[in-house]
């Protein structure tokens, strides 16, 4: 891991230029243990009830069948870590810095990653249809709550790809084998955080075979306002209006669960 690219354990400290800069320039910063530990120790048991009690399972298919499922019976950010993590001040803070004082939150993932886990290919999450441009930024929050180790599979990015306008799936061919220049990440402490440019190519690189343990990962991400956005879940509206409702923003980002800030869901193709 490029040791230019990590900030200082703890969220309380500002960005400074160096690291603005990095992130301009790199598409990503390494915030080893940036969330607080008592803060971790919430996220991890509700991350097992997500997904030992069906509920990942249950927001998958209502994502993939919505007019069968409709919403699910519980949204992660109805959990009560979760939806604190969402706007976590340092979090907030540090994506005022990166994106500028308005923005919006898109979408939160939780999962509970087996040792075997397979890679996940190249490619990148910004959402755009087409792919056109990149004046408006997007951000995801990677949030490894047991940390990186050898016993976990690592994250592999390529520093600038973020400039590039390409497609989602446009290395996917390559696997998640390695590419010049691409640096992994495969050593954080527990409560670390990963921010990308959501453009950024990166890949889930696969452990080898062998004992190894859970992956605990949380992905949140937000989007600059002053542009539509597509949203990813067809029951969009239910959790941007949960969130409002549950006060997740805590009086202080008023747009960031606005919903004029969205196009229409559209199911992909």
């Amino acid at each position: 891991m490029t040791p230019s690219t990590t900030l200082p354990r703890a969220g309380a400290t500002p960005l400074n230029g160096d690291q603005l800069d990095q992130f301009a320039r790199l598409g990503y910063l390494v915030l080893p243990g940036f969330l607080p530990d008592d803060l971790v120790s919430r996220l991890v048991p509700e991350v097992d009830r997500w997904v030992d009690e069906g509920l990942r399972t249950q927001s998958i298919a209502c994502c993939v069948e919505p007019q069968l499922h409709g919403n699910p019976p519980v949204l992660e950010l109805e959990l009560e870590a979760h939806g604190e993590l969402i706007a976590h001040p340092p979090l907030m803070d540090a994506i005022t810095q990166l994106m500028g004082a308005e923005f919006v939150f898109h979408h939160l993932h939780s999962d509970r990653q087996p040792p075997g886990i397979a890679g996940k290919p190249w490619h990148h999450d910004y959402e755009q249809t087409p792919q056109t441009d990149r004046t408006h930024p997007m951000v995801h929050a990677l949030h490894y709550l047991d940390g990186l180790d050898e016993d976990t599979s690592s994250l592999a990015v390529l520093p600038g790809s973020h400039h590039e306008v390409a497609e989602k799936n446009a290395r996917a061919h390559l696997g998640t084998g390695r590419l010049p220049g691409e640096v992994v990440i495969d050593s954080l402490p527990r409560g670390s955080t990963v921010v990308l440019h959501s453009a950024l190519f990166h890949a889930r690189r696969p452990r080898p075979d062998g004992p190894g343990k859970d992956r605990y990962f949380v992905d949140a991400s937000y989007c600059r306002t002053g542009t539509l956005w597509p949203p990813v879940k067809p029951y969009w509206r239910h959790m941007l209006s949960r969130a409002r409702e549950l006060g997740l923003d805590r009086g202080r980002w008023p747009e960031l669960f606005a919903e004029r800030h969205f196009t229409e869901y559209a199911r992909p193709s």
